[in-house]
């Protein structure tokens, strides 16, 4: 796996920069809006001060407690450094502004590692987590605190995908109790949530700033590759529910956000998206963060067919939900149609949206592509890996592909380019499987929540 060059240039950093510091947080709480501001630096190369902005509406309660915000602030930018660390991969991690303890290292040190294990592999590094970095500490600064409030309510992250749509129409929402919440919203975020029927009232406002420096790096030829971003997704939306009551934070992580992208290694593009993490996450939460909240994924129990099997039947969400990566830099945001996130939507969605509609939302018939081939190939697993990308997997895949050419097939109507090269070359899936009805029950939802998902499959 190791390339000698790159191997090389990894090391020249690591003793070049041995020394990460995240310095301090800033709070400012004003009337408009509540802001953190951080301060990292690589030492002798570059200083970092990043921003997280919570625009404050009426649902931003009085009564805050300034121990648990700087804890949950000071947490957050541990979280928020990786980002900027991953530049250098420094052998040192020096904290100015907090202590942890042993056991509060070892969760940062595997979540650092594995958030981290798509940017090691395509970058050719190769270091274990042990290896990766020594984290320690210049002050002795806690926050302690006892928190006797109340909490109740869903407080709903939503990403403008098919995803967070299902969630939105199949949790029991008080639409004047429960929140929606979107960092950096865009106009798929806030029409997906007033579609819904929330006032954008309810639309928590999360805006993330990122220093212009780590781009600078980037562009230099510094590390650069994957971060986990649903993580800093988890600790931000804690500091959320604090400020606004809510008890629930109910992500949309289906099950195959588990399937490594390298079958038999920590790689995975999700990891923070995982199961694991999100049992990481809640049981050092409930220890360290110590509030009466919960944090879990609505939809763990059901694969991607379930989901989109779901999500076509809400016609009113089909012209706004957008998930494409490299589209959402585009405005408006746009489905790029050259991309595997692209490729696998248009694919999961093909066995349940006529083939006249697929194309009109996509402006195009992406299995006629001969310039996503290698993709769709890969999205198979009949490629060189899984794609790095938030997709489902091998099984889902070819389900969906296998279904759509029967439908062609029964209707007579000629296979595209991509669909006759699957059929000519791989073996078609039994369509006879329990892929649309099985349901996952190693996850962390109420049994009132698992009741209605287990019902929805089975009779919809």
């Amino acid at each position: 796996m190791l390339d000698g060059n790159n191997n090389s240039k990894v090391l020249m950093f690591r003793d070049k920069y041995p020394n990460f510091i995240y310095h301090s947080f800033e709070i400012d709480d004003n009337n408009e809006e509540l802001s953190i501001k951080f301060h990292f630096e690589i030492e002798n190369l570059k200083e970092f001060f990043p921003t997280i902005k919570i625009v404050k509406k009426n649902y931003i309660k009085n009564n805050i407690d300034n121990s648990i915000l700087n804890n949950l602030a000071f947490h957050i930018g541990l979280v928020e450094m990786i980002s900027y660390y991953k530049a250098t991969l420094s052998k040192n991690i020096i904290i100015e502004c907090g202590t942890l303890s042993e056991e509060q290292i070892e969760f940062f040190k595997k979540l650092i590692f594995n958030g981290l294990s798509e940017l090691m592999y395509r970058n050719n590094i190769s270091l274990s987590k042990d290896e990766l970095f020594n984290m320690s500490f210049t002050s002795n600064i806690t926050y302690s605190y006892e928190d006797n409030n109340e909490y109740s309510g869903y407080l709903i992250p939503i990403g403008g995908g098919k995803d967070s749509v299902v969630t939105l129409e199949n949790l029991p929402i008080e639409l004047d109790r429960d929140l929606v919440i979107s960092i950096n919203p865009k106009d798929p975020h806030i029409s997906c949530a007033t579609t819904r029927g929330f006032n954008k009232d309810r639309l928590v406002e999360i805006y993330r700033t990122i220093d212009k420096g780590i781009i600078e790096l980037n562009n230099e030829g510094f590390i650069n590759g994957h971060t986990p971003f649903s993580a800093l997704v988890s600790f931000i939306t804690y500091l959320v529910a604090y400020l606004t009551g809510k008890k629930y934070i109910v992500l949309s992580n289906e099950s195959s956000a588990n399937d490594a992208n390298i079958p038999g290694t920590n790689v995975n593009h999700q990891y923070s998206k995982s199961y694991e993490y999100e049992n990481d996450f809640r049981a050092y939460s409930n220890k360290y963060l110590n509030l009466d909240i919960e944090y879990f994924s609505f939809l763990r129990g059901l694969n991607e067919i379930e989901i989109t099997k779901l999500f076509s039947k809400y016609d009113k969400y089909h012209n706004i939900f957008k998930s494409c990566n490299l589209g959402s830099k585009e405005t408006p945001w746009i489905w790029c149609n050259n991309c595997p996130k692209c490729m696998f939507v248009y694919t999961i969605l093909s066995p349940f949206i006529e083939e006249e509609k697929l194309i009109d939302l996509f402006r195009e018939n992406l299995f006629n592509k001969e310039s996503l081939k290698e993709t769709f190939i890969d999205l198979t697993g009949n490629g060189k890996l899984k794609p790095f990308e938030c997709v489902g997997t091998k099984e889902e895949v070819e389900y969906a592909i296998s279904k759509t050419i029967s439908i062609y097939e029964e209707n007579n109507k000629e296979l595209p380019i991509l669909l006759k090269y699957y059929k000519d070359n791989y073996k078609l899936v039994d369509l006879d499987t329990n892929l649309l009805t099985t349901y996952n029950d190693d996850n962390n939802n109420t049994e009132e929540l698992n009741k209605i998902l287990k019902e929805k499959i089975q009779h919809d």
